[in-house]
């Protein structure tokens, strides 16, 4: 290894912006994952959070549950009050009050303006990483190469030291925050204890150190601290004996099945959940995984059996006609699906689904249908890319290609290809009436790629 003092100068001072560049970026919130949008997942992580939304005086039409498709165990905040909820961290619960109380602690993190106070400390971290910068820049002019890179060093470990210090202080006073949110609501501090029980568990089989060094580096108290903090306080509580709500708890164990069903490899849901298992949960985590691994009957033996113990469950219908509709059964999907959007009034990712199914079909008869399905689906989500597509595909079969092109920009902007998206909304203005809803609409998704654009140049 060469020593940094036999480094050339140019070379040396492009390590050192290389050296800042990724001490920023590890600074900066994690980079945007896959979200995972299901109708039943996203009605059940609101009921979760609304009493204790109420008690943490927050609006409740202002505060967002998004699922996030990652394993790992996790949940965060990231701008605005919209909660990121990792699919492994329901995977990981056995609970819904093990989830309510990941929850309330992220509601604290959104009263305490901590994603604000966030940006501030990073801003105040890099300061001190530009100034240890240069102060080893100075050194390399006079030629210390070695006394260079240990300013540096010294400067991102002062850096980070402080950041991850602020980080740690801000997860410590938002667990209180989440125990007086759950008990203003009334719901039992079991379930944050024993998910702290359960990290801290983790913790250990990963051979976590307990000493000064790895406190030191850690973004979040010791499980263990934190549990010995909260106990006593969440013990002493008016709500500790307070049963768990038994709706909420099935209602749960179905989703999280169905979720694991949905992403895990099928050998290993089969493994989970073998056939000999006939509850609930099990038959809907083995519909998904029968369905991805090719054997269509036995995924809609499960189904049947779902709804033979509940024939109006919108949900197992949605999965019965998501099935059939993939396995190429169109007609057949029809059905179940229709009878899920009917009884759902139109909840818009079911009846983004319908409306793909009855376009699916092939028939121009069903087309008049699908357009009213889907006009009411983004009117009541217009972040649902997959039917601005399909409501796209409806307006370019009977010729409206203004309004299909202005389904198009709707649904590029989502996915954030902003050149496509601006261009189709300029020429969907164009061509539709002056004044008119659609056109007025046209404008503000143009000025926002446009916006967009301009950002990332800026950036």
């Amino acid at each position: 290894m060469r020593p940094f003092s036999n480094i050339p100068l140019p070379r040396f001072c492009a390590y050192l912006m290389a050296l800042l560049a990724s001490t920023l970026i590890t600074l900066n919130p994690a980079a945007a994952q896959s979200i995972l949008r299901d109708a039943e997942t996203e009605a059940l992580l609101r009921d979760m959070t609304a009493p204790l939304v109420e008690a943490s005086e927050l609006e409740p039409e202002n505060v967002d549950i998004v699922l996030i498709n990652d394993p790992s165990i996790n949940a965060f905040v990231a701008g605005g009050q919209v909660i990121y909820v990792h699919a492994g961290l329901l995977n990981a619960a056995e609970t819904a009050n093990e989830v309510q109380g990941v929850l309330a602690h992220e509601l604290g993190h959104i009263t305490a303006g901590h994603v604000v106070r966030f940006n501030e400390r990073t801003s105040a971290a890099n300061g001190i990483s530009i100034l240890s910068l240069l102060i080893g820049v100075g050194a390399a002019l006079a030629g210390a190469g070695d006394a260079a890179i240990g300013a540096i060093m010294a400067g991102q470990r002062a850096a980070l030291g402080s950041f991850l210090a602020f980080n740690r202080n801000q997860e410590a006073a938002t667990d209180l925050a989440g125990a007086r949110y759950l008990s203003g609501a009334g719901i039992s501090g079991r379930g944050m204890l024993k998910f702290f029980d359960r990290l801290r568990d983790l913790e250990i089989r990963r051979g976590y150190s307990q000493g000064d060094e790895a406190t030191y580096t850690r973004t979040h108290p010791l499980s263990g601290d934190r549990i010995q903090i909260l106990r006593d306080l969440l013990q002493e509580d008016a709500a500790w004996d307070t049963p768990d709500d038994a709706e909420l708890q099935d209602r749960f164990l179905r989703v999280r099945a169905k979720l694991y069903g949905y992403l895990a490899e099928p050998n290993r849901t089969f493994n989970q959940y073998p056939e000999s298992d006939t509850s609930v949960p099990a038959r809907y985590a083995r519909a998904y995984a029968f369905h991805k691994d090719a054997q269509v009957e036995k995924a809609l033996s499960e189904t049947d059996a779902l709804l033979a113990g509940d024939p109006d469950n919108p949900y197992f219908l949605e999965v019965q006609g998501q099935i059939l509709l993939e396995s190429g059964r169109v007609e057949e999907a029809l059905i179940p699906l229709r009878k899920a959007t009917d009884i759902t009034l139109n909840q818009p990712l079911i009846a983004g689904m319908f409306g793909h199914a009855l376009i699916a079909t092939e028939d121009k008869a069903n087309y008049p249908e699908a357009e009213r399905v889907l006009r009411a689906a983004v009117a009541r989500d217009r972040l649902n890319p997959f039917a601005w597509y399909q409501l796209g595909v409806v307006y370019a079969a009977k010729g409206d290609i203004p309004r299909a092109k202005l389904a198009s920009a709707e649904q590029q902007v989502m996915n954030r290809n902003y050149p496509s998206a601006l261009r189709n909304a300029k020429d969907a203005e164009a061509g539709l009436p002056v004044g008119s809803p659609d056109w007025i609409r046209a404008q503000d998704v143009a000025l926002q790629a446009r916006s967009e654009l301009e950002a990332l140049r800026d950036r």
